[in-house]
């Protein structure tokens, strides 16, 4: 089967699609237009369709010769609150909210994917499992905590059928149309929030010596939790440390009573969470006893590592290979940005494809979450079809794992 040209052949309906969503953004679990969308295609198709899993997701079910093996696809929906900048003609109509991640070509592509397989619905050895999910991005200014893949897994996405496989995309324009990060391992990092209250004495700026500083002792906390991952982490090792928002005091002559920091901390293994973890609670805790002032901290695990099963992604990258020969295939590569897809591969072999989506001679190379992102939709097709020809592939049990 030539899946790449049918993939091809229906890319006008994969832009169309894509530049529509692009103008409808929503945030996460707000996607209530976006689901409706994507329930009522799959319906059309011939999906089992249940609507209103983890909130505002959408699962379609594709059922082959038999029930099991099961491939998961997962195409997440949400938007971010970005005022968009660019001037083309399906620029967001929702004020203040864009597709500034690319979530509008998942969309797209797993629609289009789901087209491809209810085609060849008679040669699937199995079943494919399309998983849409809100709120990648958190839960937009809907109050709630969890993100949308938790939401899911309370709802039993992997459930009745269980996956037996996973796989997922993300365009990615930090590379141009053309490259492919298909890792043997860990591609993109686990992430952390934390908050760190530092509890003084207030006072006039004044007369400092009868206050008890919260802003020095924070300043000193800063600095020295720059030092963890520069000199207690393995140089060949990954972890980052970020403090991103510090708020304390109201005036320019007055000590505050306390001082509040957020940030993240990013890592690839449970053995460099933990010790970033341990070490900055002692950095933090010590620095302020030092300094006569309290730390209170609350560390949240917001998403785990994405880890690519090995055997999975090797079939990915032939497939690829078969597609296209000239595709540029980066096997080793990592991110520190994180994704809530990791909770939905914890337990099953999958694998996570980032898809090169740049054109910089087309001025199609802003960053992810810039006011101006936008991609060479040319990209679609061929992600499309890879998705596809792995899920026959998977489907047909000859991958032993």
């Amino acid at each position: 089967m030539d899946l790449l040209s049918e993939a091809k052949a229906l890319f006008p309906y994969t832009q169309a699609m894509r530049r529509d969503f692009h103008q409808h953004p929503e945030l996460g679990f707000g996607e209530e237009r976006t689901s409706k969308i994507v329930a009522d295609i799959l319906q059309d198709l011939g999906f089992t369709v249940t609507t209103g899993v983890g909130r505002t997701g959408v699962v379609g079910m594709l059922a082959g010769k038999k029930e099991s093996p099961v491939v998961m696809l997962r195409f997440d929906m949400d938007a971010l609150p970005i005022l968009e900048e660019n001037q083309t003609d399906y620029v967001s109509q929702n004020k203040g909210v864009m597709h500034a991640c690319g979530h509008d070509s998942h969309i797209a592509t797993g629609l289009t994917v789901a087209k491809i397989l209810s085609a060849h619905r008679a040669e699937l050895a199995g079943s494919v499992k399309f998983v849409f999910q809100p709120a990648e991005e958190g839960p937009g200014n809907t109050g709630f905590v969890e993100g949308g893949a938790l939401a899911m897994i309370k709802d039993g996405v992997l459930e009745n059928p269980k996956p037996d496989y996973a796989l997922a995309m993300h365009v990615w324009n930090e590379k141009p149309v053309g490259w492919w990060g298909i890792s043997n391992g860990p591609c993109m990092a686990g992430g952390d929030y934390f908050k760190v209250k530092i509890i003084g004495k207030g006072g006039h700026g004044a007369v400092p010596h009868l206050a008890v500083d919260p802003v020095q002792a924070s300043a000193l906390i800063i600095t020295a939790c720059q030092s963890i991952v520069s000199r207690s982490i393995a140089p060949l090792e990954a972890g980052v440390v970020s403090i991103t928002h510090i708020e304390g005091g109201s005036a320019f002559n007055v000590i505050p009573p306390f001082v509040e920091m957020e940030g993240t901390f990013r890592s690839f293994t449970p053995e460099t969470r933990a010790l970033i973890i341990e070490r900055f609670e002692k950095i933090v805790n010590d620095i302020s006893a030092s300094m006569n002032c309290k730390a209170e901290i609350t560390i949240t695990q917001v998403t785990l590592p994405v880890i690519n099963n090995k055997k999975v992604a090797g079939l990915m990258q032939l497939l690829l290979q078969s597609m296209d020969s000239k595709a540029e295939i980066d096997s080793e590569m990592r991110t520190m940005g994180s994704e809530d897809m990791s909770y939905l591969m914890a337990n099953i072999p999958g694998c996570f494809i980032f898809v090169g989506s740049a054109n910089h001679s087309r001025g199609l190379d802003f960053p992810h979450h810039h006011p101006r992102f936008d991609i060479d939709e040319d990209c679609l097709p061929e992600a499309a079809a890879l998705l596809a020809n792995g899920s026959l592939a998977l489907l047909s049990g000859k991958l032993d794992i």
